[in-house]
């Protein structure tokens, strides 16, 4: 596992702050039209089917559920290894199922994004993601660990698996094929918001080469040129997509990350937010510093390189000790502070990581994910936050000179109270959203009450 961070003063927040400008220094994640975004949604997966039955577990009850709970965003996990099963014969049928998702997602108005996602690099090593045709040891010994999954990515032949990946031409190629492929297929599809190029990619220390010294040598010499090679092969196809680009997991111990320029007009930083403590099964200890340290390494990124922050992935495989109920409304704020939206992982009804239980019931303290917030503000948000306790949530936004004049909130279930002031009006309710127009260039404050 990876070394802890070091300990730090804790900082507390009575609200959420929503990031509206994305934090200072930090641009917004935009629409086609403009509009400022705020992403609030889950992961939604099946890795256990294959073949025909791929992506058969993720059904319309699940986009249905998400959106009735407020949320308006999706991170989808595709594989690889199931789109292109031999080098160069791409998957109609998965493809087909890729689509499926994203039309129920288009009925229940829910962004996607398409996460090309592998586990400890993919099939060769009894995951999935890399196909094992593309999978390259050198011979190096694999040893499984059943009780740790994560630790058989420093396994010597995972680590060169990575290695060939970013450096052999036709791996590069191949990679670069298969994105061409999915982009070239949703391209214009109306719930395709952007494409996540590789989750959580790792590599491999040189000898001697201490972990945080490799992973920014990686993502300086490896993963940068990837993604700008990735992003080449998308934009022929797909010129609208945002194009999420993630550091190695090494950043969630509060290291920044060596990512370079990746040279797009579309890009999100898309690192995640997990603790090695907490993965381990630990309770959240508020004192040890772990969510500033890791706000002061995320954000120093996208204020370099002025680009939004979406965190793909985050939350604890367990909700319900005692310290949870603090751990979720401190790291909603420090979200709120800095990000464009985030995905918990994940959305499915059981145990373990699953934000449901079995009944559709949220699991303990993962209601609190569950916060109005504006989905979309035509406009320049001043300040956005949520005060949980007294049940308030309140937008300030200079509204558009020209364009889009409407804007759009969300709410969780329950009774909401929504007004607006500064030459506005709520022209449209539906449960669990308000449409909210407004004169141009005014200036404009929405207060949500709970009861």
């Amino acid at each position: 596992m990876l070394t802890a961070a070091a300990a730090v003063a804790a900082l507390l927040a009575p609200a959420t702050a929503h990031a509206g400008e994305g934090g200072p220094g930090i641009p917004p994640l935009t629409d086609g039209q403009g509009r400022v975004l705020t992403l609030r949604g889950w992961n939604i997966e099946d890795k256990t089917h294959r073949g025909e039955q791929a992506l058969s577990a993720i059904t319309e009850r699940h986009l249905r559920d998400l959106r009735a709970q407020g949320f308006d965003f999706a991170r989808l996990l595709v594989f690889w290894d199931d789109l292109e099963p031999r080098p160069g014969q791409y998957s109609e049928g998965y493809l087909r199922r890729i689509e499926r998702v994203l039309d129920r997602a288009e009925r229940q108005d829910v962004r996607v994004v398409l996460d090309a996602h592998q586990d400890v690099f993919g099939p060769a090593f009894g995951h999935r993601g890399i196909p094992e045709w593309a999978t390259r040891t050198d011979g190096l010994p694999f040893t499984p660990h059943p009780d740790d999954w994560f630790a058989e990515y420093f396994e010597p032949a995972v680590q060169r698996a990575f290695t060939h990946l970013y450096e052999d031409d036709d791996l590069r190629r191949a990679q670069a094929g298969m994105w061409r492929t999915l982009a070239t297929r949703f391209a214009g599809h109306p719930a395709v918001l952007g494409y996540d190029l590789i989750n959580e990619p790792m590599g491999e220390p040189r000898p001697g080469e201490a972990l945080p010294a490799a992973a920014r040598r990686i993502e300086r010499e490896q993963l940068t040129p990837m993604y700008n090679r990735l992003a080449d092969a998308v934009r022929p196809a797909d010129r609208d997509a945002w194009l999420f680009v993630e550091p190695t997991p090494v950043v969630g111990e509060g290291v920044p990350t060596g990512l370079g320029r990746v040279r797009d007009p579309r890009v999100v930083y898309a690192p995640h937010f997990y603790d090695t403590a907490m993965e381990a099964g630990a309770d959240y200890d508020p004192g040890a510093g772990w969510i500033e340290a890791y706000e002061r390494a995320v954000t120093a990124y996208p204020r370099r390189y002025r680009v939004p922050v979406v965190v793909g992935e985050w939350g604890p495989p367990d909700s319900s000790l005692p310290r949870m109920n603090r751990f979720y409304r401190d790291a909603m704020a420090s979200l709120g502070r800095y990000a464009s939206g985030w995905a918990g992982y994940v959305w499915c009804y059981g145990g373990g990581y699953c934000a449901l239980d079995g009944t559709g019931a949220f699991r303990v303290n993962k209601e609190l994910t569950a916060e109005p917030y504006a989905e979309a503000v035509a406009g320049t948000v001043r300040s956005a936050a949520h005060d949980s306790g007294a049940g308030v949530y309140r937008l300030v936004y200079r509204a558009a000179p020209h364009g889009s004049r409407v804007s759009v909130l969300s709410v969780p279930p329950g009774a909401w109270r929504i007004t607006a002031g500064g030459g506005a009006d709520v022209v449209r309710r539906t449960a669990g959203r308000a449409w909210v127009r407004a004169a141009p260039g005014a200036l404009v404050t929405v207060t949500v009450t709970r009861g």
